[in-house]
């Protein structure tokens, strides 16, 4: 059974053109999520168990593309479409054995320009999936616009068995309309476990300011960051060849596999270009990975 709860917050008010917004009204926002199985028939089905929110952030129905017996896609909705200084949005998602799950977004995510005072937002991802099961993490983008501040942490816990399948990509400032991003400051912390021992631990610190941003020994100038994911393959040789031998051959794009960790990282300025990359990688991975063709999210082609 799916339980929802709301709790109405301060409504917020544009004060210029500029995505800058009273400091005195934020929004607070959070939602858990929870994926089970039941039993159909012959057919084990995926159902969405759990769905509490608290503020503006929360989740369509599910869908089932691939047959209802097979991965419960579900799309995450955050109205506001973006974060400003004092926004605190979090989101826990489990995955109990033997469910698939697939979450994503209707758009991208907005990171805008602090306020006078550099107060900070916050982002808090928490990933849980236990033994046999399986979970795809695949929003679309979060855009930066210059002078955001802000920290995101990203937290996956695995268990002996589970799998998971995911990216997140990242463009600073807004190229287009001749808005780099010069001023602000960005923390993103990754951290993947397996049965508590840590996989994969990162920190990366975005401070324009920094000769990081701009050196050849660094980001190089790169305004579109990116990081896919594949923990749980088979056979993580065989996939690496299969990437290097059907994507585009290019130097913006690297695969390592470490601790049982698959990364596709993308350093370039192209957002069409990375979404392009990490779809085809999908096509390629998730066969692999779960036995199942890359089906596309309908949301997607909207």
């Amino acid at each position: 059974m799916t339980t929802l709860s709301y709790m109405p917050v301060k409504q917020r008010a544009v004060v210029d053109s500029g995505h800058r917004f009273d400091a005195g009204r934020h929004w607070a926002a959070s939602l858990t999520l929870g994926f089970g199985t039941r039993t159909a028939g012959d057919a084990t089905i995926t159902s969405m168990v759990k769905a509490h929110h608290f503020g503006p952030l929360r989740v369509q129905r599910p869908f089932y593309p691939e047959g209802r017996d097979g991965c419960c896609h579900v799309y995450l909705l955050h109205p506001p479409g973006g974060l400003v200084s004092g926004d605190a949005l979090n989101v826990d998602v489990t995955v109990a054995a033997g469910a698939h799950a697939l979450l994503t977004t209707p758009s991208a995510n907005k990171l805008y320009k602090a306020d006078s005072n550099g107060v900070a937002w916050t982002q808090y991802t928490h990933l849980k999936v236990a033994d046999g099961a399986t979970l795809e993490w695949l929003p679309q983008e979060t855009l930066a616009f210059d002078g955001s501040r802000g920290e995101q942490t990203f937290i996956v816990e695995l268990a002996d068995d589970a799998k998971c399948l995911g990216w997140e990509i990242l463009g600073l400032g807004r190229p287009a309309s001749d808005l780099p991003f010069v001023n602000g400051h960005l923390e993103q912390r990754f951290q993947v476990t397996r049965n508590g021992r840590p996989l994969w631990l990162e920190r990366q610190s975005l401070d324009p300011s920094h000769r990081r941003f701009t050196g050849k020994w660094g980001q190089g100038g790169a305004t579109v960051h990116a990081t896919l994911w594949a923990i749980g393959l088979a056979d993580p040789t065989e996939a690496i060849e299969a990437l290097r031998a059907q994507l585009p051959a290019n130097c913006r794009w690297a695969v390592t596999y470490r601790s049982g960790v698959l990364l596709v990282r993308y350093l370039g300025h192209e957002r069409n270009e990375v979404w392009d990359l990490f779809q085809q990688a999908r096509v390629i991975l998730r066969p692999r990975l779960t036995g199942h063709e890359a089906t596309v999210p309908r949301i997607w082609l909207t």
